[in-house]
């Protein structure tokens, strides 16, 4: 039976991907996309998850949050560059707002009032919109079956700051209240998410049927190729938020270890850190399980094979 499945995301590439294969492989039911402020303004958050239902015209149609106009926090980081200046490369999404939009946060809450106990949160922005419902209705926690979260950072540093991972770091204090709460929660760090590459090799070889949505989808690939070669200096794509998603469907394709996350929000250079606590006396308890180790070749795979069939 498919898992339901909420995607709350500030796409961007890397989730733009991620959210054209959740539509597509049949193990989910995704009963909503929730746009949020992140690698893009909120505002282009919610039109490219528009854009990307429009594309694909699913079935069963996701019911679309969206954010308000907040600033991009792109232009702090090297995300803006590696996305294009629309968030999808050089597609440029229509600009068509939602009619009646709903706020994303009330509707994580409705969604999953509507479903307790059935419905995972895949969360590949900045947590504010999880924040946000959990204070609209502190019972959420509750009934949310589990919340698989991409980012942070165990051994392998930053990716904004020397310490500090995009995501945590866009909104610390959103992070903490999520992260310390009492529900099921997977993190899924840079330590295994910047392990997923996909190669030009693989590029090229990935030849769906033609169609208005492949045609966006190879043109993000080529963008992304290029953008990878030329501001971090690898010679393929990370697919971090393919890596995500791929945890709820093939959880046997990683490695876990229950651990203490903590975040911090006032640290002159480690603002947005995530610590744990890994003294040999625990002083903490073991609060999140944390992805450490990857079949990386089989997420790669299982990218390629979804995506062929868009």
């Amino acid at each position: 039976m498919p898992q339901k499945l909420i995607i709350d995301a500030d796409p961007g590439i890397g989730d733009a991907l991620a959210i054209f294969c959740a539509l597509i492989d049949p193990a989910f039911e995704v009963v909503g996309l929730t746009a949020t402020a992140g690698s893009v303004s909120g505002v282009r958050a919610t039109r490219n998850i528009q854009s990307i239902v429009e594309l694909m015209d699913p079935q069963l149609r996701p019911r679309i949050g969206g954010a308000a106009e907040d600033t991009s926090q792109a232009e702090f980081s090297d995300h803006g560059p590696m996305n294009g200046p629309h968030g999808m490369g050089e597609f440029e999404p229509p600009k068509i707002d939602l009619h009646n939009r709903r706020d994303s946060a009330k509707l994580i809450i409705d969604l999953v009032r509507d479903a307790p106990n059935e419905v995972t949160i895949l969360t590949l922005g900045p947590l504010t919109n999880i924040a946000r419902a959990f204070e609209l209705s502190p019972d959420l926690p509750g009934l949310i079956k589990g919340i698989v979260c991409l980012g942070g950072s165990v051994n392998a540093g930053g990716d904004v700051t020397a310490t500090s991972e995009f995501n945590i770091w866009a909104a610390q204090v959103a992070a903490r209240n999520v992260l310390r709460s009492p529900l099921t929660k997977t993190l899924v760090p840079l330590d295994v998410s910047n392990r997923v590459v996909l190669t030009p090799k693989d590029v090229s070889s990935i030849k769906p049927v033609p169609s208005e949505a492949t045609t966006v989808v190879e043109s993000m690939l080529q963008y992304f190729l290029r953008a990878h070669r030329q501001h971090l200096g690898i010679e393929g794509i990370r697919l971090n938020a393919v890596a995500a998603l791929a945890a709820i469907s093939g959880p046997d394709l990683f490695e876990s270890k229950p651990m203490s996350i903590d975040v911090e929000t006032t640290g002159e250079l480690t603002r947005g850190m995530t610590v744990f606590d890994r003294r040999g006396i625990k002083s903490w308890q073991s609060n999140i399980d944390v992805l450490t180790g990857i079949d990386y070749l089989g997420i790669a795979d299982y990218f390629m094979q979804v995506i062929r069939r868009v």
